[in-house]
């Protein structure tokens, strides 16, 4: 557990400076963050200091510390140096800005001296992507994402397969109302600690949105993703489904696909059947705009297959014409033939038709909600490393420095400052905090070469070796098995 000296008020309380809000604490009692007591008049950090361990079991093998896994109990041995990691998560802030990172560590890793700062960040600029596997409607794009009624995001471009939100930011925790900024903070927490949140939509449905669980869409759990177009589904089935069908249209709200006039199908031989397609039509056995959007099939309004259809052309179609109509996920189809009329009538599918319609659903992926914790790395953080920021700056953009957050991989986006995103399901459970500015607190380490850091005006006064935090640590877990080592070859020019 961390701890810090600090002036105890004639009142008995102590001041916390681990943040702007700068509260009065009691003997015995936590801030508003509930990150920090007065313990005897000292400042005590009450998340555990966390470090990671790669597994030296059966060679590299790593294993998931995720909660349910079969992962041994730490043992409590000393800090290995070349197989421990130390992590931001508990180790405190920053603030004020001209502050060195709380732990600023140094070790060798294959020879190789490295220096780590880690440092609990104060994010006032930060959101989340929130990618969400489901066909569904959820709303219209730009439409305001609401919790408890107050603005907190809004749905962005959707991705192929995908809806996607756009969460938090500075506009949305400080622009708005107090409130406003209190609910945006508060799901921005619960949501990359990956806890449920329920939101409402603009003229959409109501979400239950979690990290690595399937969505819930008005109350629905979601349990497939699409496994393409209905275009790219045309393709990958066609010659499964030709033996056995004159005719095949797959039902999509974007793309929806039809056999005959597919290349896929002219390929396969098959000749026109003279269906035609309500909707606009984009190139042969391709058409947009079927139907409105929606909870149906395919991610349109429809529960009627039937009415994206118009009559069949009579020089073409044939009465006992066989045709298929399926959604991009397989959970609904259905078969018919064409009566005298040219009309189709449903009827019970062949057995040799089932397998390959299941076969759709088996290509499907399960339905999951992905979130991407997003912030800027601002003054506080790069002061907390040198006292020229810039060079942070340009190491990063380099590649002499390497950014994670927690141990896990930060992809950093181009262009300028440190602008980092990160996987919450690769960090440990509840590696993110916040502060009542409203801010969210999230881990953040750079690790470079020492020679690096020396010569980018490090604080090198506050370089402590890793071996001297052993009585400090407290938690150790081990590396998720889709992470990479944070201090591997690859990231540095060794």
């Amino acid at each position: 557990m961390i701890r810090q000296k600090v002036d105890i008020e004639p009142n008995g309380k102590i001041r916390c400076d681990a943040c702007p809000v700068l509260c009065f604490i009691k003997d015995g009692r936590s801030g508003a963050c509930d990150r920090y007591a007065n313990e005897d008049g000292e400042l005590v950090r009450l998340d555990a200091f966390t470090i990671l361990e790669k597994k030296q079991d059966q060679g590299e093998h790593v294993v998931s510390f995720l909660p349910g896994d079969d992962v041994p109990e730490w043992d409590g041995s000393l800090i290995k140096n070349d197989s421990s990691f130390v992590t931001a998560i508990g180790s405190g802030t920053t603030y004020p800005d001209y502050k060195p990172a709380p732990f600023i560590v140094s070790q060798q890793y294959e020879d190789v001296d490295m220096v780590t700062v880690v440092t609990e960040g104060i994010f006032s600029y930060c959101g989340a992507k929130v990618k969400i596997d489901t066909d569904r409607h959820i709303g219209p794009e730009r439409a305001l994402v609401r919790v408890e009624g107050e603005p907190v995001g809004h749905v962005t471009t959707g991705e192929y397969g995908s809806q996607m939100l756009s969460l938090g930011g500075v506009n949305h925790l400080t622009g708005g109302s107090k409130k406003e900024g209190r609910l945006t903070c508060e799901a921005l927490l619960n949501l990359c600690n990956r806890e449920p949140v329920s939101m409402q939509i603009d003229d959409g449905v109501d979400l239950v949105v979690q990290a690595g669980e399937a969505p819930v869409v008005n109350g629905v759990k979601e349990s497939l993703m699409r496994v393409g177009c209905g275009s790219a589904t045309i393709g990958m089935f066609a010659k499964q489904w030709e033996p056995h069908v004159d005719e095949v249209v797959v039902v999509d709200d974007h793309i929806t696909g039809v056999l005959s006039e597919h290349q896929a199908g002219k390929l396969l031989g098959m000749q026109p059947t003279g269906i035609k397609i309500k909707g606009r039509k984009s190139t042969p056995g391709r058409y947009f705009q079927v139907a409105e959007p929606g909870m149906g099939w395919g991610g349109t309004n429809i529960d009627d297959p039937l009415t994206i259809l118009d009559e069949f052309k009579t020089k073409e179609a044939k009465p006992g014409l066989r045709m298929l109509m399926v959604s991009t996920t397989g959970e609904q189809y259905a078969f018919y033939t064409l009566n005298d009329q040219l009309k189709p009538i449903e009827v019970d599918m062949p057995d040799a038709l089932k397998p390959s319609v299941e076969r759709v659903a088996e290509n499907c992926e399960p339905s999951l909600c992905s979130v991407m914790f997003m912030g800027g790395a601002g003054g506080s953080l790069r002061a907390g490393v040198t006292e020229n920021p810039v060079g942070l700056t340009k190491s990063v953009r380099h590649c002499l420095t390497h950014v994670s957050c927690g141990g896990a991989p930060a992809y950093v986006y181009p262009g300028g400052g440190i602008t980092v995103m990160v996987d919450v399901m690769q960090l440990p459970r509840n590696a993110f905090g916040y502060v009542p500015t409203p801010a969210l607190v999230a881990p953040i380490e750079f690790t470079l070469r020492k020679s690096d850091y020396l010569a980018m005006g490090g604080h090198v006064d506050h370089i402590t070796p890793i071996e001297s935090l052993a009585s400090q640590v407290d938690r150790c877990v081990t590396v998720d098995a889709r992470n990479t080592w944070p201090m591997q070859k690859h990231w540095f020019h060794w």
